[in-house]
């Protein structure tokens, strides 16, 4: 069984959760609820921009929740995952920009402890100073109406050791959030040096014909269900193929991924929407996926060099 949520329910599903604070004001603690699974949550509210969530939990039901297209801030995660007699160790870094719709997914019966850290670009472009003008860094770091940069991977034996070190913080209060902050830090140096020793497509195989023609079937897919995508693991399965297999083949067929694809295409249905005259920019945006105007509106703009309000009516003119 799966319980499936919008965005919106899962944040009113977490407010709704009993929490408590540590003696210093400092954490916030949510238990899930037994019905759901166990495990439970901290909040570390570090600085002003830079949130840290500590997860451990083993749901008695898969978890889907639903999200649309939103404003995505600098995020990485270091998950450790047990269970069915097998474990495993991965990453996910994410650089700010436009986060597509998809699916986030917790599966059942996997003890899942995991770091997650939430940077406002503002903060870390203060962080880095003169340095912003590094190409690795200047890759995710991207405008909100640009798709964001993703990297995925297995932590190296240093981010392990500062994961474990955040996990057993002995300290409170004070020095808890600047041992804390320290090692987040630590971390993203260690992401931005995994990025500049470490290229994604370093040893990439060579795709079988018949991965080739499934890839191509992913994307007649994906052109079918511009305004409800599949999830990245829904749309693998659909034709036949591992989730990392598609990830990386889509780049080697068409230059771009998954997401960037269908960014691609919706922007390319909106303005053959547009210029038929026939919809809104509200009813446009809305046909190819996007739950808000102006983000899509700024999207349109960057791809077009227009907005689409004035695109339409200079296709009426």
């Amino acid at each position: 069984m799966t319980l499936s949520l919008s965005q919106a329910d899962y944040a009113d599903w977490l407010d709704e959760i009993d929490y408590r604070t540590t003696t210093d004001g400092a954490t916030e603690v949510r238990a899930y609820p037994t019905a759901l699974g166990q495990g439970q949550q901290r909040y570390v509210p570090l600085r002003e921009g830079i949130d840290l969530r500590i997860e451990e939990v083993c749901l008695k039901d898969d978890l889907a929740v639903m999200q649309c297209d939103r404003a995505h801030p600098l995020e990485f995660t270091f998950e450790q995952s047990q269970g069915g007699g097998s474990s495993s160790q991965h990453y996910n870094f994410f650089g700010s920009g436009l986060a597509p719709a998809g699916v986030w997914r917790v599966p059942v019966q996997r003890r899942i402890i995991s770091v997650n850290v939430h940077i406002e670009p503002f903060v870390f472009q203060h962080w880095i100073g003169d340095d912003s003008t590094d190409c690795h860094v200047l890759d995710f770091l991207r405008p909100s109406d640009q798709l964001y940069f993703e990297r995925s991977g297995t932590p190296t034996a240093a981010m392990q050791v500062a994961v474990q070190a955040m996990l057993g913080c002995p300290f409170q209060g004070l020095t808890q959030r600047l041992y804390l902050e320290s090692k987040v830090w630590e971390l993203m140096a260690l992401l931005i040096e995994d990025l500049r020793t470490t290229p994604s497509q370093s040893s990439v195989p060579a795709l079988k014909p018949d991965d080739v023609e499934r890839i191509h079937y992913a994307s007649k897919i994906l052109r079918r269900q511009l305004t409800q995508p599949p999830s990245l693991i829904e749309l693998a399965r659909a034709v036949g193929i591992n989730d990392h297999k598609l990830k990386v083949g889509f780049r080697q067929v068409f230059g771009t991924t998954v997401f960037g694809y269908l960014h691609e295409h919706r922007m390319e249905r909106s303005r053959q929407l547009l210029e038929s005259g026939d919809l809104s920019v509200t009813a446009a945006a809305e046909a190819v996926g996007f739950a808000s105007r102006g983000h899509f509106a700024a999207a349109f703009r960057r791809k077009y060099g227009v907005n689409p309000g004035v695109y339409a009516r200079g296709m009426r003119a």
